[in-house]
């Protein structure tokens, strides 16, 4: 049986258990790659800092009420509970001090009762084990029977707690949350069906301006969506690195300056190619899509090279640059036609979604797909209409060699690779 789609199972699932009073359901996906991030009940996440504690809590509080009310997030939660009941131990440090009873007395006694404090370690055959002191298991420990425990003073007396304090019940906090050693709150959303990260990131910072958040508090990204921030910021620095050193790695497997540029003209067409199967399968440039980019530079570059390899060598016996280019071009035309369908057919059950999980692989075969169509399309006949075109600058920058040699003398004389190098 052909089973739903992950999105509709999704939103199903939603639908079902929002009917359910008291529970809130937050389905997610697998992560197959899940870079950092909090542990949260969604995909991405938003987080906030400050050092003061109420002001972050309060204006967190408005962030996620108003990314909630957003049609652009779904399942928004976060990870601030400060419904949760506290037992609070208010002193009163005058009386305290008249009964002769100090602050760190008290701290003492309340961690030797109830927190891990170590007295002793006994030591067996291969084993050791510690000795943690705590009051005794007969009573059933509970705020009423705090201000019965009783401290020695200075005097040597024994002073019950609630002579000099009492307990008061109020709403905090469940867990202290902390990120890089200030206090955070992580507030975890997905995204709708058909909805980017991008625009996502874009939205947030607009409520940011709408809810007027104060500077006082940091916010930023944590797992996906960090990471796909900083790619924005880097992805034009690391682009550019990456055509440049595939320049000069081509440059020197043909000692040109001139073809290795013939080349990389195909991968603008398959980049275009690969970004509208995406917007026309209404999914969104995820860090899949992205792997699937990579992929593509590898794949359509070797199409010209196979083209110009031939070309080059047809043109050294003697023949004219168009001529060789084209019958390089039908030379070529079945390797290429082979090697282009087999990557085709490799990644076509990644793009149809055929396996368990495979949606979120989705975009990387449709974006190599929609790519290898558009480039396989557009450099068989660009390649050799740049080729051509190549060889008469070539042409023209050897002449001008020549004649800036006859004038100047040897120190301008062509060299050995003048054939290929402009």
């Amino acid at each position: 049986d052909q089973r739903p789609a992950l999105e509709k199972v999704l939103a199903d699932l939603r639908r079902d258990t929002a009917r359910i009073p008291g529970i809130s359901a937050y389905p997610n996906p697998v992560q197959n790659l899940r870079i950092g991030g909090r542990s949260s009940r969604a995909t991405y996440q938003f987080v906030m800092q400050s050092q003061d504690r109420p002001q972050l809590y309060e204006w967190s509080q408005k962030m996620a009420d108003a990314m909630g009310s957003d049609p652009r997030f779904i399942d928004v939660t976060s990870d601030l509970q400060i419904n949760a009941t506290q037992a609070v131990l208010v002193v009163d440090k005058d009386k305290a001090s008249s009964l002769g009873i100090s602050a760190e007395q008290l701290r003492s006694t309340l961690y030797s009762g109830f927190g891990s404090r170590q007295i002793s370690t006994i030591y067996g055959t291969g084993d050791s084990f510690y000795v943690v002191m705590e009051f005794t298991d007969k009573i059933n420990w509970t705020t009423a029977e705090l201000p019965d425990v009783r401290i020695r003073n200075a005097q040597g007396k024994l002073v019950p707690i609630g002579a000099f304090a009492r307990v008061e019940r109020i709403a905090g906090s469940l867990a202290i949350n902390q990120l890089g050693q200030l206090p955070a709150v992580t507030i975890s959303f997905n995204l709708p069906a058909g909805g980017s990260l991008g625009s996502a990131v874009e939205a947030i910072e607009e409520l940011k301006a709408q809810v007027k958040v104060p500077r006082t508090i940091t916010t930023t990204f944590a797992g996906n969506a960090k990471t796909f921030q900083d790619s924005l910021a880097n992805q034009g620095i690391l682009l550019i690195a990456a055509v440049v050193t595939i320049y000069i790695v081509l440059g020197i497997l043909y000692e040109s300056y001139i073809h290795p540029f013939t080349i990389l003209t195909g991968l603008p067409s398959a980049v275009v190619g690969a970004l509208i199967a995406l917007r026309l399968c209404g999914m969104d440039l995820s860090l899949i899509a992205v792997i699937g980019l990579l992929m593509l530079i590898g794949i359509v570059k070797k199409n010209a090279i196979m083209m110009i390899d031939v070309a080059l060598t047809t043109q050294r016996q003697g023949k004219e640059p168009a001529t060789a280019i084209y019958e390089a071009a039908l030379l070529r035309f079945r390797p290429i036609m082979m090697t282009t369908l087999a990557a085709l057919f490799g990644v076509l059950p990644i793009a149809l979604a055929i396996g368990a999980g495979a949606e979120l692989r989705q975009p990387l075969g449709v974006a190599v797909i929609g790519g290898l169509l558009v480039s396989q399309v557009l450099t068989l006949y660009m390649t050799p209409v740049l080729y051509v075109y190549m060889e008469e600058v070539a042409a023209a920058t050897r002449a001008a060699r020549a004649q800036v040699a006859r004038v100047f003398g040897p120190p301008w004389a062509s060299s050995r690779y003048d054939s290929e190098l402009p």
